[in-house]
């Protein structure tokens, strides 16, 4: 009986370890797509306002 709850325990553990290494692994690729989504409006910004600055020195 002693071991077979051991068993469930060590099983357990071992699925809250999965699922916070899933949890984090999603909400990490999230992040880095929110990041590059971000970093490609910032960069279209700075080429319009580039282009302007060009536009008004010439």
């Amino acid at each position: 009986m002693k071991s077979s709850s051991k068993k469930i325990l060590k099983s357990q553990k071992g699925q809250g370890i999965m699922e916070y290494l899933i949890l984090s692994s999603l909400i990490g690729i999230f992040a880095l797509m929110t990041i590059k989504e971000f970093g490609q409006v910032i960069n279209k910004r700075i080429s319009n306002m580039k282009e302007k600055v060009v536009k008004e020195i010439k």
